[in-house]
């Protein structure tokens, strides 16, 4: 594996993790959210990450068949929860209320949410530590071709 390869997976774990991070946001901001452009309850988001695909190259296809080299992550797709069911509010007197008073509101959860923040948060720092250490080989190297 070469040092660019682990920055690249480093970066790629990064931005995936950003990503995640904005959705998680978007899930909080609308936690009271009843009713979307299109008058249905906002559904809790969540974020699925897989392997990037390897290229075609012969090198990295070796590399991956040998189990030597990962590809890094990516965002495969942002899918809707509907496992964990709405939150069910008696307020007779909210616009959005049904024939009972009863108020849907999202499926959002924000301790839930606030847990994913922060594992969001720590999986980005630990890729920011292991690009610093690759980027900081890469120097150390330089230093000595310096000598």
């Amino acid at each position: 594996m070469s040092i660019f390869s682990a920055m690249n997976i480093s970066a790629s774990g990064m931005t995936a993790q950003q990503f995640r991070t904005d959705i998680i946001a978007e899930n909080i901001a609308n936690v009271n959210t009843t009713r979307d452009e299109n008058g249905n309850v906002y559904r809790r988001q969540t974020v699925v990450f897989e392997e990037k695909a390897v290229s075609n190259s012969f090198y990295e296809t070796l590399a991956l068949a040998c189990g030597t080299t990962g590809t890094g992550v990516k965002v495969s797709a942002v899918t809707e929860d509907y496992e964990t069911p709405m939150n069910m509010v008696y307020d007779p007197s909210h616009p959005d209320a049904d024939e009972d008073g009863y108020v849907t509101y999202p499926n959002v959860s924000t301790i839930t949410e606030m847990t994913n923040m922060i594992d969001a948060s720590r999986s980005y720092e630990a890729n920011v530590t292991a690009f610093n250490a690759a980027k900081s080989m890469a120097m150390r190297g330089l230093d000595v071709g310096k000598s």
